[in-house]
C-alpha cells in the first residue's frame, strides 16, 4: 500500500481528485497552489461538524457552553495532535528552508494542513464525506469531551478561580512577538496584582498565548 493510500485509509476517504489531496498537503513555502484556501474552507466545515455533534450529544448545554466546548475541541493543539496521529508531517510538501527548520512538525502547520484536508474532502466528496472524516480523526476527542472539564477555557477558569478567592482579575500583556508577519509567534505574560504569581505562554495568536499563560498560572494557583 502506498503512503497516499495509507493516509486516505486513516482519513476514511479515497480521493477522486488527486490534485485536491496534493494541494491540501502543500505548504505555502513550497509554492502554488498551496493549502491556505482549502484551510479556510475546512475551518468552516470543521466548526459545523463539531457544532452538530455537540448539539446532539449535549442537549442540556446553553449556546455559550456549546461554543466554549467547541473551541476546546478545535483549538490548534487538539488539531495538531490529531494530525500527528495521522502521521501528517511525512506527507507535507514544504520549501527546503521550512522543512529544514522542522516546520512540518510545528503545531500551527499541522493544524492548518488538517483543516485543509477537511476542505479538500468536502470539495471531493461533499459534506457527508467531510463529516465522516472529521469524526474519524477527532472522534476520540469528541467522545472523551466532558461538559465539566472542557466547556470552559483556561482564561475563564482562571478568572472564576480568582474571583472565588476574592482576588482581582488577571492581566495579560504581550512581551514578545517573533517570526514573519504571516506566521508570528506571540509570547504573553499573565499576572495577578496582589499575588506573587506570574506565568507566560506562547502561541500562533495572542489569544492562544493568553490561554496557555492562563493555564500555566492556574497550575500555580492550584499548587
Amino acid at each position: 500500500m502506498s503512503r497516499t493510500a495509507r493516509l486516505e485509509e486513516r482519513l476514511g476517504h479515497r480521493f477522486r481528485s488527486g490534485e485536491l489531496l496534493t494541494q491540501a498537503l502543500t505548504h505555502r513555502s513550497f509554492g502554488t497552489p498551496h493549502n491556505e484556501r482549502l484551510e479556510f474552507l475546512g475551518d468552516g466545515v470543521l466548526g459545523c461538524v463539531i457544532a452538530e455533534a455537540l448539539l446532539v450529544r449535549f442537549p442540556q448545554l446553553s449556546e455559550g457552553e456549546l461554543s466554549r466546548m467547541r473551541a476546546s475541541l478545535v483549538r490548534q493543539e487538539a488539531l495538531a495532535a490529531a494530525a500527528a496521529g495521522l502521521g501528517l508531517a511525512e506527507h507535507l510538501r514544504m520549501g527546503q528552508g521550512e522543512s529544514a527548520s522542522g516546520g512540518a512538525h510545528r503545531a500551527s502547520v499541522l493544524a492548518d494542513a488538517l483543516e485543509a484536508l477537511y476542505g479538500a474532502v468536502f470539495l471531493d466528496g461533499g459534506y457527508a464525506s467531510a463529516r465522516a472524516t472529521v469524526l474519524a480523526t477527532l472522534g476520540s476527542a469528541l467522545e472523551s469531551a466532558d461538559e465539566h472539564t472542557t466547556a470552559k477555557d483556561p482564561k475563564t477558569r482562571l478568572q472564576e478561580a480568582l474571583q472565588a478567592r476574592r482576588h482581582g482579575l488577571p492581566r495579560y500583556r504581550v512581551v514578545a512577538t517573533r517570526g514573519a508577519a504571516h506566521e508570528q509567534t506571540f509570547e504573553v505574560e499573565c499576572l495577578v496584582e496582589g499575588l506573587d504569581l506570574q506565568a507566560r505562554g506562547s502561541g500562533a495568536s495572542r489569544r492562544a498565548a493568553e490561554q496557555q499563560a492562563a493555564e500555566a498560572l492556574l497550575r500555580q494557583l492550584d499548587a
